[in-house]
């Protein structure tokens, strides 16, 4: 079981070069130096490969329990999260106004990363501790938001989401749990399921945001408000008072991630859980929305760094296999001289490249519509929601494979959950399914990205890869013409999955997968060519400079064709779609 390394110079151009960290600074107050965001990532990579990469096949095999109405987490993930917290990554990005460093969200996410990579399952904690500080500022009153993320943004808290119930997953419009006024408060009542980190002792307090119904709430997604509801109650001096009517009733197991506690919580099985309404009534899927599109990224990034830490592995251990012959036959041959073995390991390497560039980009767009005002801010906005469902959707898709890829190149030996290589294919396969699944991430590019403004936000982005490819091709850079025909058969599914909903809003969205797919690859190839014409000024080495090289070549030689076959998937149309229903699939 190999070590996990913090990929430092990748990250640094991929942040630096690629995505354009230094676009901030003409909207900042202070600089980003990049001599700090150096130090950052370096000490960052000293945590994550140190003190949080050793946890995760323990965490794996011990995962966590109810004891005595509390989880119990996995050993060692107390003291790590300790560490963490005392360390300032928690506050990095968060607002000064609450104590937070006020750094790029991007740079946050690049710190992340690599805490992703050494414990997916440790990482979920912050994950979603995030999210809820999001939904809370961006929502909340000044007295919930002055009384509560001091605390949150510290770490000193963590916070969770709770939206689904048993009989309401991604329909949301069928939640059941119920919020009744008691003076400055509401009490809470009802279970909710399958919620992340939904309780541990790592901090002295767990703050869940729960959706849930007024008694006099309109039927459907628009009846639902969001409340706060903490596991202990805090006085008005910000101590903590009395247990709330929070209680875990169990945690789940699962195939994967299994040192994070997916925990069944109910609410108010007593008195009531005391919570407190965050934003307006009946307006709590406009708050669900800002934690899910925060979450969404934050996944993306988790299939990215679940693939970094799959395909080190997967490295490193087909250096050291001996097996076969070389290719003169003098000698007998560590599997990486093998060419079946080294297309492999480019298909992880060169996808990971494409994956760590898209994330950044997406993450340095977050940080610009933050950073901005009036119609350059609403640019950056449309930009960061064309990014997100291709961030979630095609890099968890990816993820997949690469993770196979990594137990393939074992060969029997990765079929043994032993050499933990399995471990990496079993976290992963979640990242496709929660936070929205990756139907609907494609649903919601097609739908609410795509078809609400005729395609105009999706032309634009389109236009800005062809112009950045175009400049690349004035440079020289080989490879340029295949990206340049690529994205011209993205603008015609584009225009193809528009009229196809223009005829049937329902049928049309049959195609929304394949778009998702095709833009996927297709942005990939666009920032794998940026990260050619970056190459000749950065900082890398002669021999990274090489491998940026062969991955971008085999890129758009291997990988960049499969956006044509989704291509043909959608222009071929959808009859063979229009005539399904429950009877074709009788036997």
């Amino acid at each position: 079981m190999s070590e996990y390394r913090y990929p430092l110079n990748d990250i640094l151009f991929s942040l630096n070069e690629i995505a354009g960290l230094a676009r901030l600074n003409a909207h900042r107050e202070e600089e980003v130096d990049q001599d700090l965001v150096e130090a950052i990532l370096s000490e960052a990579g000293k945590l994550s490969e140190q003190c949080i990469a050793p946890l995760n096949h323990t965490g794996d095999q011990e995962g966590s329990r109810v004891v005595n109405g509390d989880v119990q987490e996995a050993k060692g993930f107390k003291e790590a999260f300790k560490e963490y917290v005392e360390g300032g990554w928690s506050s990095l990005a968060g607002s000064e106004e609450f104590g937070g460093q006020g750094l790029p969200f991007s740079l946050a996410a690049a710190v992340n990363e690599g805490v992703m990579s050494a414990n997916l399952a440790f990482s979920l904690c912050p994950l979603l501790s995030q999210g809820s500080i999001e939904a809370i500022e961006t929502h909340g009153s000044q007295a919930l938001k002055d009384k509560f993320l001091p605390n949150m943004v510290s770490g000193e808290w963590t916070g969770t989401m709770n939206l689904t119930e048993p009989n309401a997953g991604s329909d949301l419009a069928a939640i059941a749990a119920k919020a009744t006024p008691n003076g400055d408060h509401f009490l809470v009542s009802g279970q909710k399921i399958f919620i992340t980190w939904g309780d541990h002792q790592m901090t002295d307090n767990v703050i869940h945001l729960v959706l849930a119904r007024l008694p006099d709430a309109p039927a459907g997604v628009k009846g639902i408000s969001l409340f706060l509801v903490p596991k202990y109650l805090v006085k008005d001096d910000g101590s903590l008072g009395e247990r709330n009517d929070v209680t875990v009733v169990s945690v789940e197991k699962k195939l994967g991630i299994h040192a994070s506690p997916t925990c069944v919580m109910s609410f108010g099985e007593n008195q009531g859980a005391i919570g407190y309404l965050v934003g307006q009534e009946h307006q709590g899927i406009m708050a669900m929305f800002t934690m899910m599109n925060n979450a969404r990224q934050g996944v993306g990034l988790q299939g990215l760094a679940i693939a970094e830490r799959a395909y080190q592995q997967a490295l490193d251990y087909a250096k050291d296999r001996v097996q076969g012959m070389s290719a003169d036959r003098s000698k007998r041959a560590p599997i990486i001289e093998h060419p079946d073995v080294l297309r492999m390991l480019m298909t992880m390497k060169s996808q990971i490249d494409a994956m760590r560039s898209l994330v950044l980009s997406a993450a340095v767009e977050i940080d610009l519509a933050n950073a901005t005002q009036g119609p350059e801010q609403r640019s950056h906005k449309e930009r960061v929601n064309m990014y997100t469902p291709i961030v979630k959707g095609w890099i968890t898709e990816q993820a997949q494979e690469i993770t196979s890829l990594a137990i393939q190149v074992h060969g029997g030996v990765g079929f043994i959950e032993e050499t933990g290589v399995a471990q990496h294919a079993r976290d992963a396969r979640i990242l496709p399914i929660y936070e929205g699944t990756n139907g609907i991430q494609a649903l919601d590019l097609i739908g609410r990205k795509m078809y609400s403004d005729k395609g105009l936000g999706f032309s634009n982005w389109v236009e800005d890869l062809t112009a950045e490819v175009q400049v690349a091709k004035s440079l020289g850079i080989k490879g340029t013409d295949l990206v340049l025909n690529a994205l011209s058969d993205l603008t015609l599914s584009k225009q193809a999955c528009l009229a196809q909903m223009n005829d049937d809003a329902v049928l049309g969205t049959g195609s929304a997968y394949a778009l998702m797919m095709q833009t996927g690859y297709v942005v990939g190839a666009c920032l794998q060519i940026k990260a050619l014409a970056k190459l000749p000024d950065s900082n890398l080495s002669d021999e990274q400079k090489a491998s940026w090289h062969q991955s971008v070549e085999f890129y758009i030689q291997q990988i960049l064709p499969r956006a044509t076959a989704q291509h043909q998937t959608i222009m071929t149309g959808l009859a063979s779609v229009s005539t399904l229903s429950a009877a074709s699939f009788e036997r």
